[in-house]
């Protein structure tokens, strides 16, 4: 999957980290733009699977929290609650053996390969990664929220958590492809 297309497939979740900063006003307007991008990639089929379903869920309970009844808790835990919903549906997918990446990587990739071992075996790690990454932003956000860290550093980890699945998400199936093709000429 290219950078540019990975991007796109979290630009909701994107959209509310950059702009939800600073005051109770830009979060407020975070959480209808992530929702509004939710529902417009949802309907436009440019969001798929956990991670649509995570967003329309987490979005819309998030905005009703903290626009409907001003929840202020809601707020102060936004940031683990975010990486904590994408966790948990990162990990169910893969619990549930349908590993999330699935839905992303069978664009590019011939049909007849989608029941391939190394296909699901290469998906089964991407998600993992992902969910990995997840999870560790998860504590990065309580560990901020706790003040145990300084706000650099906390978000200077989350960011390059997420910058290295990234890479490694455009590097690793590209790099396993090529080693397939070696072996096979």
């Amino acid at each position: 999957m290219s950078f540019v297309k990975l991007l796109l497939s979290f630009a909701p979740w994107v959209a509310f980290l950059v702009i939800a900063r600073g005051s109770l006003a830009r979060v407020e307007i975070a959480l209808v733009v992530a929702l509004g991008l939710s529902v417009v990639m949802a309907v436009l089929k440019l969001h798929r699977g956990i991670v649509m379903w995570v967003g329309l869920v987490f979005f819309t309970a998030a905005t009703v929290a903290v626009i409907g009844f001003h929840n202020m808790w809601t707020v102060r835990h936004l940031g683990v609650l975010a990486n904590g919903a994408l966790a948990l549906g990162s990990w169910g997918t893969l619990a549930v053996g349908r590993p999330f990446t699935l839905e992303y990587a069978r664009e590019h990739t011939d049909p007849a390969k989608w029941h391939d071992p190394l296909f699901i075996r290469v998906n089964v790690l991407l998600t993992a990664v992902w969910a990995a990454t997840f999870t560790v932003n998860t504590a990065l956000a309580w560990v901020l929220m706790k003040h145990w860290w300084p706000e650099w550093a906390c978000h200077t980890a989350s960011y390059a958590a997420l910058i290295a699945a990234a890479a490694f998400t455009s590097w690793y199936p590209a790099q396993v492809r090529k080693h397939a093709q070696r072996g096979v000429s």
